[in-house]
């Protein structure tokens, strides 16, 4: 595996810094049951890390002492980590509101028949990966059969009342172009995506978010083995607004890794750039219970601009 970090660190991306932190989002882990080329976590089915009941317990304990309103739970398939179910449950007995990021073909695992209600039960909101309302495309950046079970699964959530407009059960799709671009403007490929499916399959969903592709890990090493890193790169930079710098996802959210550290946002774990501002060290997620984080600085690389392409690309989808 090519490394980027190298390319990415110094950069002149403009200094910005946190605000209270609203949103607790933790990575339970990086094993999945697909391997898709797109991957910023380059998570995979041979990926062993996950989170263990202590941690998961740590993460709870701050959810109780801190007025986080939001936990978003992502991997890997976070759903694969022992204790997931147990964190959600524990943060919904909390009153916390939970996000799942589910990549959808999960809800057909061995041992996961029952996640669809799970997940109702609990009234957590859905994020799901479906980038293309396509098959052909889909199964060319996710492998062969991703898309049919994608839509079983939808179709799955729908049963449940996930998308219906009604039930307050939210689901969202999320969109991540084919290769080294930007995604095209979310209202009008939500409208695409909602019309497709509908017709076709008769999937209903919320919302459509459109991300950015980041040039790091499984895709920054794609990027660099077609001699394509720099041209992204300089396709970001240039497409680059400073207006996006007020909606990125770091200025209010904390990102915590299945060992349980801390982290400005998802990208930044993922190339090991621990919590910007932090001057007593590598904090852990135990730490926080008493770290006042709002003012901090935000640890920047190139990537960063990833995020302030064009649109803007957000764990929430685009920024305006």
């Amino acid at each position: 595996m090519l490394d980027s970090r190298p390319v990415l660190w110094p950069t002149d991306f403009p200094p910005i810094q946190r605000r209270r932190p609203q949103t607790l989002q933790v990575n339970v882990g990086y094993r999945c049951n697909q391997s898709c080329q797109h991957c910023h976590v380059d998570a995979g089915p041979r990926r062993s890390e996950t989170m263990g009941p202590e941690t998961i317990g740590e993460v709870l304990a701050l959810l109780a002492r801190r007025d986080f309103g939001t936990l978003d739970i992502t991997g890997g398939a976070p759903e694969l980590c022992e204790g997931f179910r147990d964190l959600v449950s524990g943060a919904r007995e909390l009153g916390v509101a939970v996000i799942d990021r589910c990549n959808l073909t999960i809800l057909e695992e061995p041992g996961q028949e029952d996640l669809a209600v799970f997940l109702a039960s609990r009234r957590v909101e859905i994020v799901a990966s479906l980038p293309c309302y396509l098959a052909e495309n889909v199964e060319a950046q996710r492998g062969r059969g991703v898309f049919d079970a994608s839509i079983r699964g939808l179709q799955r959530l729908n049963e449940f009342g996930y998308g219906d407009g009604v039930s307050g059960l939210t689901l969202s799709l999320v969109y991540n172009p084919q290769g080294p671009s930007l995604p095209p403007a979310q209202c009008a490929l939500e409208a695409d995506y909602k019309r497709e499916l509908g017709e076709r399959y008769g999937v209903r969903f919320d919302r459509l978010l459109t991300l950015a592709n980041m040039p790091i890990k499984r895709f920054g090493s794609l990027l660099q083995s077609t001699g394509r890193f720099g041209e992204y790169l300089q396709l970001l930079k240039a497409a680059h607004q400073d207006t996006n710098l007020e909606a990125v996802m770091c200025r209010d959210l904390v990102s915590v890794d299945w060992q349980g550290y801390v982290y400005d946002c998802d990208f930044n774990q993922m190339l090991d750039l621990p919590l910007g501002g932090a001057t007593d060290g590598r904090l852990h997620v135990r730490d926080l219970v008493a770290a006042d984080l709002a003012g901090r600085p935000i640890r920047v690389g190139e990537h960063c601009y990833g995020c302030t392409a064009g649109q803007g690309s957000s764990c929430g989808g685009a920024l305006v």
